[in-house]
């Protein structure tokens, strides 16, 4: 019976990765999302600027936003894909042996 369930099922290999983060033109992981996202919304304010008000203005709109949302994504990755938070300021540890 277990001989007959082999030969049904045959075994395939499974690739699993390498247990490193998704990588895209340079950017990282979570990274992928926030530029993609940051296009997005730089494409919509040009829209709504080009027809609301003047061609020069959406496009002065979507330079910021792409400027400052590439600038953004490019220091927190830097800093690295999982960031945690560093505390600032003087700690001052009493009563350590009072648990």
């Amino acid at each position: 019976m277990a001989n007959d369930i082999q030969e049904e099922f045959p075994d395939y290999p499974v690739f699993k990765g390498l247990q490193r983060p998704l990588e895209f033109l340079g950017l990282k992981g979570r990274y992928i999302y926030w530029a993609a996202a940051t296009v997005g919304g730089g494409l919509l304010c040009f829209m709504i600027g080009y027809i609301v008000i003047d061609f020069l203005v959406g496009l002065i709109l979507v330079t910021i936003i792409l400027g400052f949302g590439g600038g953004m994504i490019f220091l927190r990755q830097h800093k690295g894909l999982h960031t945690k938070k560093t505390p600032t300021g003087i700690f001052i540890m009493t009563h350590l042996k009072d648990f």
